[in-house]
C-alpha cells in the first residue's frame, strides 16, 4: 500500500496555495454575485488543466427549497461601516463589517446590550449589541423597534466574525434594519464603557442590493466512467476564508489534475469533482442532477489547510457513519498517518509531523447529505481553526504541511482504491474492520455493529471485488420521505411552533448528530436494532429528546413509520 503515498508525491502544495490565493478575493457569499465568479475561476482552471467541467445553475431566491432547506435570498454587499465616536470602520477593511444578508440601512443611535429577555423593553429606537443566537435576536431587536443590530462573536478576539443571516423572502416581511458586525476586542470597550455608566452612540450603514434572484452556482467535472469516487467542496464563504473553505476548493484543483494524468481505462473507478456552496448547492446537486448509483464514495475536503503553530489545528479524519461503514475511512486515515510522518523517536521508529486522530461521523459539511443518500462519506479537515469564520482566515495562516498531509492522503486513498491488489485490498479490509469494531468494544458490548459493519463490507467488495462481507436483510422501522439537512429554521418556514421546538431539542450539536444517524439507521434495521446500533457508535443517549425530534418530524411528514 506504501506504494501509492509514492506516487502521490507529485500533489504539489504550492499550486494549492496558489488557487487558495486566487479565491480568497471572492467574498463568496451564498447568493452573492461573487460566488458565480468564484465558480468561473474554478471553472477557467479546470479547462487550462483540459478538464471538460459543467457549469450547472439552480438558483437562489429565498423562496425556493433545495429539497429540506429553503433557499437565502439574492444579496450582494456595495458597502458598509460602522462610525463609533471617532473610530470609523468600513468594509474596505473588511466586508465581514457587514452581517451577509443584511438588509440595506442608515442608521445612527445608542447602543445597549441585552443579557436577559426583559432588556427587549428598552430596544426601542436604540441599536442593539448582542453576542449569541444572532438570528434569533435579530428578529427580536426588528420586533422590538431596534434602529441597528451589532453582532459579535465571543472567542474571536481582535477579529471581525463571519454571521449569516441566511434571510429568506419571507423574513423579508419582518427584516428591516441594518446588521453589522465588530471584533469581540471593539464590543467588549463598548460593553465595558456601558457599565460604567457611559452612553455609546453609533452611526451604522449598510449599502446592500437584495435581487429576485441569483445563479446558484456548481462546478462538476468527471474523469473516466462511473463508478465514480467523488471529491467535493465547498467553494462559498466570505472574503477571505483561506482555510474554510478555498483550501478545499483548491485542493480539488489540484486532485483533479493529477487524476487527469494517472487515470487508466483499466481503474476500477472514474473520478468525479463537485464544488458547491455548502449544503444548499449539495441538495441541489442530488435533487437535479446525481446519479446515485455512479458513486462508490465520497471524500469532502472542507478546511484542510489548518496550521497547528498558527491555528491550533488537528487533523481530523470523520469516519463514515456505522450505517454507512465503508474501508474508505481506513484507508484515509492509513495513508494520513504515513504522509503524517517527519523526525524519529528515540528508538528511530516514525513521529507525527502534526497532531491527527480519527473521529466517529460528525456532522457539519457536505458529507452529510450524501451520507444520508446512502453514499459513504469521509471528511478530512484541520480542526480547531481560532480564525474559523473571522476576517483573520488569511492566506498566511494556511499550513503546507496539512496541504501536504491531507493532499497526498486523499489522492493515494483513490489510487489504492482504484488499483489496487486484490489480495492487498482484501487484507487491508479484514484489519481495519477489527480495528474498527475493537475500539467500539473498548467502551462497550456490540450486538448489532458487527451486522452494520458486515453489511458495508459487502457494499465494498461489490465494487472491489473482494468477496468479503455478507449482506443483511432487515425490516427498517421508518421511512425517511423527505431527505435531507434537518433544519429547525427551515421547518420554522413550515410551521413555526414546531421548528422552535426543534431547536430547543437539537441545541446540543450531539443530539443533531444522533438524530440524523437514528433515521439512517432506522431505514435500515428494527426500532430497537437501530437504537441499540446507535448506542454502540456513540456511547449514552438521550432516547427521550430523540423521540420527541422524530414525533415533530413524523407530524410534518418527513418521516413515517
Amino acid at each position: 500500500m506504501r506504494k501509492f503515498l509514492k506516487e502521490s508525491e507529485v500533489f504539489d502544495p504550492e499550486n494549492v496555495i496558489g488557487h487558495i490565493g486566487e479565491l480568497t478575493k471572492f467574498h463568496r457569499i451564498q447568493g452573492s454575485k461573487e460566488m458565480v465568479q468564484a465558480a468561473r475561476y474554478i471553472m477557467e482552471e479546470l479547462r487550462i488543466n483540459g478538464i471538460k467541467a459543467e457549469l450547472l445553475e439552480e438558483v437562489y431566491d429565498g423562496k425556493k427549497w433545495h429539497l429540506t432547506l429553503v433557499s437565502p435570498i439574492a444579496w450582494d454587499l456595495i458597502y458598509g461601516e460602522i462610525v463609533i465616536g471617532r473610530e470609523k470602520i468600513t468594509t474596505s477593511r473588511t466586508p465581514l463589517v457587514v452581517m451577509a444578508h443584511s438588509p440595506p440601512g442608515e442608521t445612527e443611535g445608542e447602543v445597549i446590550t441585552i443579557e436577559k429577555d426583559e432588556d427587549w423593553e428598552k430596544a426601542k429606537e436604540k441599536v442593539v449589541l448582542i453576542g449569541e443566537k444572532w438570528h434569533e435576536n435579530y428578529k427580536k431587536a426588528n420586533e422590538n423597534g431596534a434602529l441597528g443590530f451589532i453582532a459579535y462573536r465571543k472567542g474571536s478576539g481582535k477579529a471581525f466574525p463571519y454571521i449569516g443571516l441566511f434571510l429568506t423572502k419571507r423574513d423579508l416581511e419582518w427584516a428591516k434594519i441594518p446588521a453589522v458586525a465588530l471584533s469581540e476586542d471593539l464590543a467588549n470597550k463598548i460593553i465595558q464603557k456601558l457599565k460604567k455608566g457611559k452612553k455609546v452612540e453609533v452611526k451604522l450603514k449598510v449599502e446592500s442590493v437584495i435581487s429576485e434572484k441569483q445563479t446558484l452556482p456548481l462546478v462538476y467535472a468527471k474523469i473516466g466512467s462511473p463508478p465514480y469516487i467523488l471529491f467535493t467542496a465547498h467553494m462559498c464563504h466570505p472574503k477571505p476564508g483561506a482555510n474554510d473553505n478555498a483550501s478545499g476548493a483548491a485542493m480539488l484543483i489540484e486532485l483533479a489534475r493529477i487524476l487527469k494524468e494517472f487515470y487508466y481505462d483499466s481503474f476500477r473507478f472514474g473520478f468525479a469533482f463537485l464544488w458547491i456552496p455548502e449544503h444548499y448547492g449539495t441538495q441541489a446537486f442530488i435533487e437535479n442532477w446525481a446519479r446515485l448509483e455512479e458513486y462508490y464514495a465520497v471524500i469532502n475536503l472542507d478546511m484542510v489547510g489548518g496550521s497547528e503553530d498558527r491555528s491550533g489545528s488537528t487533523i481530523m479524519v470523520i469516519k463514515t457513519p456505522l450505517s454507512r461503514f465503508s474501508i474508505i475511512s481506513g484507508l484515509l486515515e492509513y495513508f494520513i498517518n504515513l504522509a503524517n510522518s517527519g523526525g524519529e523517536s528515540f528508538g528511530g521508529s516514525p513521529l507525527p509531523k502534526m497532531k491527527m486522530k480519527s473521529y466517529s461521523y460528525e456532522m457539519g459539511s457536505d458529507h452529510d447529505v450524501f451520507n444520508f443518500f446512502g453514499i459513504p462519506s469521509v471528511m478530512p479537515i484541520t480542526w480547531p481553526d481560532k480564525f474559523y469564520h473571522s476576517s483573520e482566515d488569511t492566506i498566511e495562516k494556511i499550513s503546507k504541511d496539512s496541504l501536504e498531509i491531507i493532499g497526498k492522503a486523499v489522492l493515494s486513498t483513490a489510487l489504492a482504491l482504484s488499483k489496487g491488489d486484490e489480495k492487498e485490498l482484501k487484507r487491508f479490509a479484514r484489519a481495519y474492520i477489527m480495528k474498527y469494531l475493537g475500539e467500539l468494544n473498548m467502551e462497550r458490548d456490540l450486538e448489532v455493529a458487527e451486522k452494520l459493519v458486515m453489511d458495508g463490507l459487502y457494499r465494498d467488495s461489490r465494487f472491489l471485488g473482494l468477496h468479503i462481507g455478507h449482506e443483511f436483510k432487515y425490516e427498517p422501522w421508518l421511512d425517511w420521505k423527505k431527505k435531507g439537512l434537518i433544519s429547525p429554521r427551515s421547518i420554522m418556514q413550515i410551521d413555526k411552533d414546531k421548528g422552535e421546538k426543534l431547536t430547543k431539542i437539537l441545541e446540543d450539536r450531539k443530539t443533531a448528530i444522533l438524530l440524523h444517524e437514528l433515521l439512517m439507521l432506522g431505514e435500515m434495521l428494527p426500532k430497537e436494532e437501530a437504537y441499540t446500533a446507535l448506542k454502540e457508535e456513540f456511547g449514552d443517549i438521550d432516547r427521550e429528546k430523540l423521540e420527541k425530534a422524530l414525533e415533530i418530524l413524523k407530524s410534518l411528514n418527513i418521516i413515517s413509520f
